[in-house]
């Protein structure tokens, strides 16, 4: 960084996994932020994206990531440990990577944002950097104004009130006065030590202007925004901001609010330009060496576009003495115009609307020449942005730039006739003095708001991708759009191709409204489902005018909320929610799987490219869905067949206590190859089986279904234990390439009326049952026989045995005596072992203390399908 002085410095490694590279972007995110700089965090948040992914994945190593940061600027170097020197671009037609080419990208994106970029090699790593310099921000003037006449002073209210709120460090309101409380509603225990940004309405846009944490870091500003009324309403006021620090050093923000009409008790007076010129004849400047934008703009000139574009409106309606002003900006075919500055008009309401550019009913005819409306009302659809304010006359001119056009501006005043040709041709001349800088503005936010909504939507591909989880994934759906994209969202789900939307999640920026929100939409129909992709208006069906506004029925429903809630929580929710409604199928797989609705407040409209950002995240978002649906219906299909394989409940055996703790291996898996049955076979007689197939997951479990069945069918049919066995033997070795071996303990059991129980059991390659006897002894119940599975021909065999009172037979697989800690193996001794401690005990206990013995016997979870089968005779 040659002689920059490091004022900062973070420094973090990341593993060579697929999670690093999310993990990274957080850490440039945090560290930037903590350090105060959100207008770069984006263009560092993608760049790192970018190198973080070409150390960990394509070459494989750790990467190392390190923040410095200085007084003009930060460096982000990410360093790996594949120091192989290569020239990453050869020539101009290997810059631009093929579609199966992931290499260069990383470096175009540095070579594109970045304020200076490199490479750096060493013995041991390679290291990638790029640094950022940080944009000058504005500050705060003095100025003084003339002496005017009283009739030429502007107009306040009989009594002006100025709230004054301090903010300290964290954003926090620690002081608030009883102006405040007049203007809000809010008393000052409602509010103290609650953010800012719960009662102001900032405009937001991600990747452009300035938020309320970056206004308040400032050490001056001046602007408009919304203050939030306890009522529900929102009011336009004008702020003035003044950083401070107080005897302790401790910075604060004093603000002064006051409402937007009366803003010139706050408003900063605008530097009237020098009459003499500084002796040149520069570009740009008339013959009295004064520049002509800085004549009508002021200086010094806003450097964002909604600062510049609102000091336009406000000065161009100052200059004919209008009422109201507004500027327009024209999209990029020309075809319809974007509202983006008003003044003396409900802000709020028109901020973003559009309208057509072309004559004709409900169009704006008077954008592409200067025109001279001198009573508005008698041409309707003229000025559609006009409509219902009260205004008469209007003169309009367009913005152009090398002829094409950019915007339109236009000044109004409530009397008829007032403007004339000549008027227009000095409203003209100032259009053709700041077309140029509104169109260079432009530009740049929309460049700004491009990268910003790349890495929106990085983050958000991150967050859809990591789970599987519907409920979860219609969270991370509403969470990523509000407060981000709209004030409030609600998404609708499809299960069937016929079935009616249900509505499955809504949000909504303050948590109190999220209740009454979701009472107002159940009773309004869903929207209905349309395959078309792109957002649409939604209008509320059944409605008398088909064409009416949601926001008229949900404010009809606040009236008439039987809900339970109180009137006021009815009518603050729908003026909450009553502004533009917008509707974006989620489309998955060719099919309409749900819908995303997002909502403004009241009279708020949504500009372009947060529709177009919205749409983006729509199509992710609506894969994720169906991606989840389709796992849980996996899931539950696997789980249901899983079920179908484990025996129904234990039968009640008369005389004897039997107890089955089972566990498959694998997550999400309810059966395995070990497997287990208890199941009458005749009056006073019953089988039992344990048995563990080579392997574990669904291909074992098939051939455990097989075991099970087959076992049941053959005992009922009167064959003895051999005989069942070798049939079993048979039909596994039939499956052919499918077959698998198993090994099976299998039994005859009849409990004796004078107490105790004889058994008959063949040990087909399985664990031997082990027989726990009153004074502590422990012992092997039977004799180790071929498995199944294997050999054709078997010659098998019972043996009989008597189970006393007070006796335990236990049976495991291989799953309990197998079980592993490094070099270690709990093995029959173990076993044997923890049976010695169990007597006296039931059925239920020794098989509970045995589990409890394998699961403590390592520490890792067990890798083994495990069943444990006791039974005892009751003393």
């Amino acid at each position: 960084m040659g002689a920059d002085v490091i004022t900062a410095r973070a420094a973090a490694t990341f593993e060579p996994v697929g999670r690093s590279v999310a993990a990274a972007r957080g850490f440039v995110r945090d560290t930037l932020q903590g350090w105060g700089l959100a207008d770069i965090i984006d263009d560092a948040v993608v760049l790192t994206s970018e190198l973080v992914t070409n150390a960990v994945v394509h070459a494989g190593t750790s990467a190392e990531v390190r923040c410095l940061r200085d007084g003009d600027g930060v460096r982000v170097e990410v360093a790996d440990r594949y120091p192989e020197r290569e020239v990453p671009v050869r020539d101009a037609d290997q810059l631009q990577p093929g579609p199966d080419r992931e290499g260069g990208r990383g470096l175009m994106l540095c070579a594109a944002l970045a304020t200076r970029w490199g490479v750096d090699y060493t013995a041991s790593d390679k290291r990638v950097w790029f640094r950022l310099d940080l944009p000058d921000r504005p500050v705060g003037t003095r100025a003084a104004g003339p002496e005017l006449p009283d009739d030429a002073l502007p107009f306040t209210d009989s009594r002006v009130r100025v709230a004054v709120v301090q903010i300290d460090r964290g954003g926090g309101v620690s002081a608030w006065n009883d102006d405040a409380v007049e203007l809000s509603g809010f008393t000052a225990d409602q509010v103290v030590g609650k953010p800012l940004s719960d009662f102001a309405a900032w405009p937001h846009t991600p990747g452009t202007g300035t938020g309320i944490a970056e206004a308040l870091a400032l050490s001056r500003w001046e602007g408009t925004y919304g203050l939030r009324r306890a009522d529900g309403r929102t009011i336009p006021v004008y702020a003035s901001h003044l950083r401070m620090r107080d005897a302790a050093g401790e910075p604060s923000t004093v603000c002064l609010l006051v409402r937007e009409h009366e803003r010139a008790v706050l408003q900063s007076p605008l530097r009237p330009p020098s009459s003499e010129g500084s002796g040149g004849s520069g570009e740009g400047r008339d013959r009295a060496g004064v520049d002509p934008f800085e004549v009508f703009i002021g200086s010094p000139p806003p450097e964002d576009l909604d600062g510049l574009l609102q000091r336009t409106v406000e000065r161009a309606r100052d200059m004919l003495e209008g009422d109201a002003a507004y500027l327009l900006l024209a999209t990029d075919d020309e075809t319809e115009l974007e509202v983006r500055a008003s003044t003396g008009l409900p802000a709020a309401r028109q901020r973003f609307a559009r309208v057509p550019v072309e004559a004709g009913s409900g169009r704006y005819g008077s954008a592409r020449l200067p025109s001279v409306h001198e009573d508005v009302p008698a041409v309707p659809g003229a000025v559609p942005l006009l409509e219902g304010t009260g205004m008469r006359s209007v003169v309009t001119v367009p913005l152009k730039v090398e002829g094409r056009l950019t915007g339109s501006l236009g000044v109004a005043a409530e009397a008829p006739g007032r403007y004339t040709n000549e008027e227009a041709l000095r409203l003209q001349f100032a259009a053709d003095r700041i077309a140029l800088a509104v169109e260079s503005a432009r530009l740049t936010e929309l460049e700004r708001l491009r990268r910003g909504s790349l890495s929106f939507l990085v983050e958000a591909s991150d967050l859809l991708a990591g789970t599987l989880d519907r409920d979860q994934t219609l969270a991370l759906m509403a969470q990523m759009t509000v407060p981000t994209l709209a004030t409030w969202c609600a998404v609708y789900t499809i299960a069937e191709s016929n079935s009616e939307p249900e509505l499955a999640y809504v949000l909504h920026e303050d948590e109190e409204r999220i209740d009454g929100l979701k009472a107002l939409l159940a009773k309004v129909e869903p929207p209905e489902p349309v395959l078309a992709p792109g957002a649409r208006g939604w209008s509320a069906p059944g409605s008398a005018a088909h064409s009416t506004a949601l926001r008229t029925s949900l404010r009809s429903l606040s009236l008439g909320d039987d809900s339970g809630s109180a009137p006021g929580t009815s009518l603050a929710t729908a003026s909450a929610v009553g502004g533009e409604t917008v509707v974006m199928p989620l489309v998955a797989r060719n099919r309409v799987i749900g819908m995303l609705t997002l909502g403004k407040p009241t009279d708020e409209r949504f500009r372009q490219e947060i529709l177009e950002l919205a749409e983006d995240l729509s199509r992710r978002a609506a894969l994720a869905l169906d991606n989840a649906r389709l796992y849980s219906e996996r899931t539950a299909i696997s789980q249901s067949l899983q079920r179908s394989l484990l025996p129904p409940e234990l039968p009640d055996v008369p005389g004897v206590e039997v107890e089955v703790i089972y566990r498959a291996a694998g997550e999400g898996n309810e059966v395995g190859g070990d497997f287990y049955d208890l199941f009458p076979i005749r009056d006073g007689a019953y089988g039992f089986a344990v048995g563990d197939v080579c392997g574990t997951g669904p291909e074992a479990a098939a051939v455990t279904g097989l075991a099970r069945h087959a076992l049941r069918l053959l005992a009922r049919e009167g064959f003895a234990g051999p005989a069942v066995l070798e049939r079993l033997n048979a039909a596994i070795l039939e499956e052919g390439s499918r077959s698998r071996f198993l090994t099976l303990l299998y039994g005859e059991l009849w409990p004796q009326e004078s107490g105790g129980a004889l058994l008959k059991v063949v040990c087909a390659g399985h664990p031997l049952p082990l027989r726990l006897r009153q004074d502590g002894s422990v012992e092997p119940a039977a004799e180790p026989q071929p498995l199944l599975g294997v050999m054709e021909d078997l010659d098998l065999y019972e043996q009989t045995l008597t189970l006393d009172p007070g006796d335990v037979l236990v049976c495991v697989t291989d799953g309990v005596t197998e079980r592993r800690e490094g070099t270690r193996m709990l093995g029959d001794d173990g076993l044997a072992e923890c049976l010695t401690a169990c007597t006296g005990l039931t059925a239920g206990a020794v098989a509970s203390r045995i589990m409890r013995a394998v699961e403590r016997f390592a520490a890792d979870a067990p890798s083994d399908d495990m069943a444990i089968m006791a039974m005892r005779v009751p003393e």
